[in-house]
């Protein structure tokens, strides 16, 4: 299985940097080949101050070795040895009538230190962080998300729809990071479904990104714009690092496995603000944003 999933992600992210390159049509993806010191290594490519893309990673990793004593104590288990591999896209557009997006799809084995397989999963999801607020964008990507899920349980995409409203919320800001989309995590083999599966969805999902979100950029790329929406687009990336130095489970599982800095932090914007106490002016489209993101919304 994980030769299986580390083959996909190789293939996924030569066609996502590969249409993503042909939107922007001047910046190209900067690939970076590294190796971790414990195991494994990934090839991150990364795109800089495009016409589309103000910055942006799409990075594959697979790594192995010990499981750290923290994640030890964390999954519960003891000298555990693991193997992890996934993709991560993280994409900032200048323009800030086009939304930022994250995906990630992943998988993960445990080992007993015999070298027996003792516990896999899948994870993943894709979310959508408008700046400004477009219901019919919106309503686009959920409804991706959701025949997506469609094709393989009716269940899953409000399962996992409620799962990214909880779990990409900045509880500190008391406000969602964005209007969501989909997450999973601990996809596990059931009577139900095989690991062959949940291959079948996560990659189904994966394969849906390029339709999810590519529309929604080629209609909003070249609205115009103010300095002032600038600003606003500037001060809501802050809330999105917040959220990822914060809360985030693989920024923090990266960072506890010696992981790839660089890689690690590649979903940081280049351009970003925090000003004291700040508030969108009444009945502004800004404040309509921070409506939603105050109640998460059923957009389907």
């Amino acid at each position: 299985m994980k030769d299986q999933f580390y083959n996909y992600i190789q293939q996924l992210q030569d066609t996502i940097t590969q249409e993503l390159e042909t939107i922007d049509g001047v910046a190209r993806f900067k690939e970076d080949l590294w190796k971790r010191p414990e195991g494994g290594g990934g090839r991150s490519r990364v795109i800089e101050n495009g016409a589309v893309f103000e910055k942006g990673g799409v990075n594959i990793s697979a790594v192995h070795g010990e499981l750290p004593e923290s994640m030890q104590r964390y999954f519960g288990v003891q000298d555990a040895d693991f193997f992890a591999c996934g993709l991560s896209l993280v994409l900032h557009p200048k323009n800030p009538m086009v939304p930022t997006v994250h995906a990630n799809w992943r998988y993960f084995e445990m080992y007993t230190k015999e070298g027996e397989l003792v516990d896999q999963w899948f994870g993943g999801g894709q979310d959508l962080t408008p700046y400004y607020l477009f219901e019919e964008d919106a309503l686009h990507f959920h409804t991706i998300c959701k025949k997506t899920c469609d094709l393989h349980d009716p269940s899953f995409y409000e399962a996992y729809k409620k799962r990214c409203d909880t779990y990409f919320w900045n509880a500190h800001r008391n406000e969602a990071r964005g209007i969501g989309g989909l997450f999973f995590d601990y996809c596990k083999a059931t009577p139900e479904k095989s690991m062959q599966d949940w291959y079948a969805f996560v990659t189904e999902v994966g394969n849906s990104f390029i339709n999810s979100y590519i529309p929604i950029v080629l209609k909003r790329k070249n609205l115009s714009y103010s300095k002032e929406q600038r600003d606003w687009q500037e001060v809501r990336r802050g809330r999105y690092v917040e959220f990822n130095l914060v809360h985030d489970k693989g920024t923090l599982f990266g960072l506890k496995t010696n992981g790839r800095i660089e890689s690690i932090l590649m979903s940081l914007p280049p351009y970003v603000q925090w000003k004291y106490d700040h508030h969108p002016e009444p009945n502004s489209p800004e404040e309509k944003l921070i409506a939603v993101l105050k109640n998460p919304k059923d957009w389907i």
